[in-house]
């Protein structure tokens, strides 16, 4: 039985190089970066030189950019660290999001909610992709933040960014992007694209999990949501993950060495899956996200009128034949409850427990993909009305 790895939107493997690059500050270079002592110096340098690295592969200054645990870390810092201090400063407190954002959004805004601010979630076009229209018209004097995710993690869609980021401006708005599926994968320049803050991590780019990123604009009003020290320039108290940190600039630099290499081989594989789809099933197999989606992820629903769906049944029939795929966030996968994200493209419950999300690497190949097709028809045979 063939082994296929096709859920590299919930996690990639750690490349060598960025364990190579780790290894000492887990070894030898164990000393804490706070330290005034040359144990403590030498990782200090490092974490820098880190910091610049990445700030440069964004157009942005070192000292915009600040390191957490994780994307969802990275996304709650953000939104409550402009909320809340915009609120203290000009007492505005209604945030606009979409129906299709990453359950770290939602959820974050859910507890402003609680908190007494005026949370509008609109709603997306049927390919999941934010309307810049609806955002426009959401947008009041009372408006303080906008947050719209960059590449949907679930359907791919791609969105406006950069309108919605001058949507932002001209109102006067700050304006936060969920960049994980993004960050390493297309060009970002944050000047060019005019966002004031946007969060990634490492683990989507071949780097080690448990270590995220910040950009926050300079002048963008950011509190700290943990207390206790003055590291991240008393934005983020902790002592900072040193082999984290240096092993996601190392993604990084990999990252960019390869990127329109890696996004022409994820396209390819993309494009073959979805010709072979079309052969399975060119009428009750839908692709979801539309035709401006990320070559990295691929959303397939079959549709209950024709297919018995039962998403557990069907993740475990590709498991059992070698196959890691999804029905949608890793977050949330494991609850195996039908999609937000493909609910709000207007499809129903039934049609929604029916959508597996493939999400490929450049290490993937064309093999792997007709042999993902050849087991897609074994079971769309087995699930078919």
């Amino acid at each position: 039985m063939r082994k296929v790895y096709f859920d590299n939107a919930a996690t990639t493997k750690l490349h060598p190089r960025v364990f190579e690059k780790m290894l000492p500050y887990l070894k030898e270079d164990f000393g804490n970066p706070s330290s005034i002592h040359s144990y403590g110096r030498k990782v200090r340098v490092a974490i820098e030189e880190s910091r610049e690295f990445i700030a440069d592969f964004i157009n942005a200054d070192p000292a915009e950019v600040y390191f957490l645990s994780s994307g969802t870390e990275a996304n709650n810092f953000s939104l409550f660290g402009i909320a809340k201090t915009e609120y203290y400063d000009s007492g505005k407190n209604s945030i606009i999001t979409t129906k299709a954002e990453h359950h770290c959004i939602i959820d974050a805004c859910r507890e402003l909610s609680r908190l007494g601010f005026d949370i509008i979630i609109t709603d997306v076009q049927h390919d999941t992709s934010a309307c810049v229209d609806v955002i426009e018209k959401s947008i009041t004097s009372n408006t303080s933040l906008v947050s719209v995710i960059f590449i949907n993690n679930e359907t791919g869609v791609i969105n406006e960014i950069e309108k919605i980021a001058e949507t932002c401006r001209k109102h006067g708005v700050y304006f936060h992007s969920d960049a994980v599926q993004s960050f390493g994968k297309v060009k970002i320049d944050v000047k060019e694209i005019g966002v004031d803050s946007i969060s990634a991590s490492a683990h989507k780019i071949n780097g080690p999990k448990g270590i995220g990123m910040v950009y926050a604009k300079s002048g963008t009003p950011l509190s700290p949501m943990i207390f206790g020290g003055s590291q991240e320039r008393s934005r983020r108290a902790g002592t900072e993950n040193a082999a984290g940190i240096i092993g996601f600039a190392e993604a990084v630099k990999i990252a960019s060495e390869n990127m329109f290499e890696n996004h022409n081989i994820t396209l390819k594989i993309k494009d073959r899956f979805i010709a072979g789809i079309k052969e399975i099933d060119n009428k009750f197999i839908e692709f979801n996200g539309g035709k401006n989606a990320s070559p990295y992820i691929l959303s397939l629903t079959f549709n209950s009128n024709h297919y018995n769906n039962d998403a557990e049944s069907m993740l475990m029939f590709l498991d059992i034949n070698g196959i890691a795929a999804s029905n949608g966030a890793a977050c949330t996968s494991g609850t195996l409850k039908p999609s937000h994200v493909i609910l709000s493209s207007g499809k129903s419950a039934a049609d929604a427990n029916g959508s597996i999300r493939f999400s490929f690497s450049y290490e993937n190949t064309i093999e792997e993909v007709d042999y993902v097709l050849e087991i897609l028809n074994k079971m769309a045979d087995k699930f078919r009305k």
